[in-house]
């Protein structure tokens, strides 16, 4: 029998995946959202952090954006 999980697919470059990654890690085991990895830069997730994945995401860029002064 083969047991199906429902995911979202993600597909990015390797330092948004680490952030990913460590993202998933420091959530209690109860909250871990990767399904699986399969390479560097691709990897499924549980279809319901799509929206918090997306928003720790944007509050990550704009921390990490160049503003001239």
């Amino acid at each position: 029998m083969v047991d199906a999980i429902k995911g979202l697919f993600i597909s990015c470059d390797v330092p948004m995946a680490q952030f990913i990654v460590d993202l998933n890690a420091s959530m209690p085991a109860s909250e871990k959202f990767i399904v699986r990895m399969l390479d560097p830069t691709h990897m499924y997730v549980l279809p319901h952090v799509g929206q918090m994945i997306k928003s720790k995401v944007e509050e990550f860029r704009k921390q990490n954006s160049y503003r001239p002064c």
